[in-house]
């Protein structure tokens, strides 16, 4: 560190090591060195980027999520920077900022399975709070424990060769 609290070396040099800390699995000492670089290079989406990573390593999530948007914010076509969006907002429990982000990330890039995966799992999050999936356990009440009709199930059958909707 030098004088003025800062690590030596240029803000390249502190993006790779920043960088190489968070591939060797030390987000906190990455956070710290990129944190470093993102304030003497703001404009800089490589260095945000990976600053974003390493946050979200370190489950600092709401940073992750700021860091993320600003590069998406700065490149709507990033389609890693709306993933990343995407993934902090579900570990802050934003499952509908996540559904949207991800589902952008999934439409510029459908060949990622990681992506595709994640909006799967917000999306049955989603449905499942809003009651999608029935009851805890699949297992519904029979007539005997009914009120009234709202209760009973669904009279109508799925057609044959449709399939439920698991978008």
């Amino acid at each position: 560190m030098s004088e003025q609290g800062r690590p030596s070396g240029e803000v390249y040099d502190w993006f790779r090591r920043g960088s190489a800390l968070l591939d060797q699995g030390n987000a906190g000492a990455a956070v710290q060195l990129l944190s470093h670089a993102v304030e003497a290079e703001p404009e800089s989406r490589a260095i945000r980027e990976a600053l974003a990573r390493a946050q979200f390593e370190a489950r600092a999530y709401a940073a992750a999520l700021e860091n993320f948007r600003t590069v998406a914010l700065a490149d709507p076509s990033d389609d890693y920077a709306q993933f990343g969006w995407g993934l902090a907002a579900a570990r802050l429990g934003d499952f509908e900022a996540s559904a949207e982000h991800l589902a952008l990330a999934v439409a510029m890039r459908p060949s990622a399975k990681h992506y595709r995966a994640a909006l799967r799992q917000t999306r049955a999050t989603l449905k499942a709070r809003a009651g999608g999936f029935g009851t805890v356990g699949g297992v519904r009440p029979g007539p005997e424990h009914t009120d009234g009709p709202e209760s009973a199930p669904d009279p109508q059958p799925e057609q044959q060769g449709e399939s439920p909707d698991v978008r």
